[in-house]
């Protein structure tokens, strides 16, 4: 009978329902104040029920913090970090509404470092072959793209680390424009909030928020970091460079930066860019040196050029 037994938040007193309950070290904790936790908190589990009744009241004061905070730099794509130069503060969220989801707000003295690491992802292409099966090109194919991962390590006692990815359409080549948006903005991210060396012959240092919206001008020519006015809203990240339509024969990427499946974008409904017919011997592998434009016979092997060819 144990087993069907209500249980009640030990935070809030209200009765928890069948899978409602979230494990306390010590108790029980309901999902409605499970939601009001830091999102960069990892060790619930752990935490006891007074652990967890000083962390919710840490978080009511974080939303009186927040109330004061006027952003005027942004960083990230997908999830931001949006930076208070004239306060030292920052906060990192994916909100929009991000005063309502109470992000947790860091002072830049307790940023102990940033660290971004470049994670190259490979994916094999393939095509069908005469029966129609999907095969592997000869020699192999692969598409690549490459993940800027963020950790800000932090001296709080609720969290240490802050991770999240700082692309959104990941760039597809090492040097691209793409590619080096975001290691303009990882590299100035850095020193806005880790605080760059004071120069000897200036009285001050720099503004650390206009050094992040330059280093992001210097590759896109968007202009951001424009401070904004008391109860206005936040400047808006820069728009990293998107890159022209392409078609692979299944997924393809249009001009707005959409990866669309069908014939249409379901972004901005531009039709799908038709592709070249290229051709490569499914004999012994070799390419014309126009492959749109093949001879009747494989000079290699002999074989005929024909659909099956097609890649």
């Amino acid at each position: 009978m144990g087993f069907f037994n209500k249980k009640v938040c030990d935070i809030c007193g209200g009765e928890i329902g069948l899978l409602g309950n979230r494990k306390l070290a010590d108790g029980n904790l309901c999902k409605n104040c499970a939601r009001k936790l830091s999102p960069w908190m990892t060790d619930r589990r752990e935490s006891t029920v007074e652990e967890i009744r000083q962390h919710l009241m840490y978080r009511a004061q974080n939303q009186r913090v927040l109330a004061g905070v006027r952003p005027n730099a942004v960083a990230g794509a997908d999830m931001k970090v949006y930076i208070d130069q004239n306060a030292g503060k920052f906060f990192v969220t994916n909100q929009t509404n991000w005063r309502d989801a109470n992000p947790d707000v860091i002072d830049f003295s307790q940023v102990i470092d940033v660290q971004t690491e470049v994670t190259e992802h490979r994916t094999e292409e393939t095509h069908r072959d005469r029966e129609g099966n999907q095969v592997s090109f000869n020699p192999p194919r692969y598409r690549y793209s490459y993940e800027f991962e963020t950790t800000i390590l932090v001296d709080s006692p609720w969290f240490n680390r802050i991770r999240f990815e700082l692309t959104g359409a990941r760039p597809e080549r090492i040097g691209s424009e793409e590619y080096r948006y975001y290691e303009e903005q990882a590299n100035a991210l850095r020193a806005v909030l880790m605080g760059a060396p004071k120069p000897q012959s200036a009285p001050q240092a720099p503004n650390l928020a206009e050094a992040l919206a330059k280093a992001i001008n210097q590759v896109t020519g968007v202009a951001v970091g424009a401070a904004a006015a008391p109860g206005a809203a936040a400047p808006r990240a820069a728009t990293p460079p998107r890159p022209t339509a392409q078609a692979d024969g299944g997924r393809w990427t249009c001009a707005c930066g959409a990866l669309n499946d069908g014939n249409f974008c379901t972004n901005c409904g531009a039709k799908r860019p038709e592709k070249k017919r290229v051709f490569r011997c499914d004999k012994c592998g070799w390419t014309p040196d126009d492959p749109t434009k093949p001879p009747k016979f494989c000079p290699n092997c002999g074989d005929p050029f024909n659909a099956g060819d097609e890649i």
